[in-house]
């Protein structure tokens, strides 16, 4: 019998073994999910990881220094840099040098960054919801633990 994610991906043999079915299949749902969260954030004029960049600075409520920031990401952002010229470019954002450590810059979000984050809290929100309303509330649990759990065996 064929898998609901063999099907889906056109694939005519069976998964080499169930762990590459398990990969494949949060890999594909991971793809998923980040294409409808970077629809909504494109009507804002902002990318997944810019948003990204502005959520971490709103939750810590103060000035952080970049790598702090590309540190705590979701998603690896390996041009840190690149994002934050961006959000300045959109004046979402400011950046200092550190008077310690020059070599240290902090970011830290405007009154227009703090605006456009309320106005995407109520939208963002309702994906989440809408996304994984297939899956019973009794089961996120689950879900979570498992996700974590492979989470920490990558990290190893």
């Amino acid at each position: 019998m064929t898998s609901s994610l063999q099907n889906e991906l056109r694939k005519r043999a069976p998964f080499d073994s169930v762990e590459q079915e398990a990969t494949l299949a949060l890999m594909r749902t991971s793809d998923l999910l980040e294409n409808r969260f970077a629809r909504l954030l494109r009507e804002s004029g902002l990318t997944l990881s810019q948003y990204n960049v502005l959520r971490i600075l709103r939750g810590e409520g103060k000035a952080m220094p970049c790598l702090e920031v590309a540190d705590r990401m979701i998603q690896v952002a390996p041009a840190i840099t690149r994002v934050v010229d961006q959000l300045i470019g959109l004046e979402l954002i400011v950046k200092t040098q550190s008077q310690a450590d020059r070599r240290v810059f902090y970011i830290e979000l405007t009154a227009a960054a703090k605006r456009l984050l309320k106005k995407l809290d109520g939208p963002i929100l309702n994906l989440h919801a809408n996304l994984l309303d297939g899956v019973p509330k009794n089961q996120l649990g689950t879900l979570i633990e498992i996700l974590e759990r492979v989470r920490n065996s990558v990290k190893n």
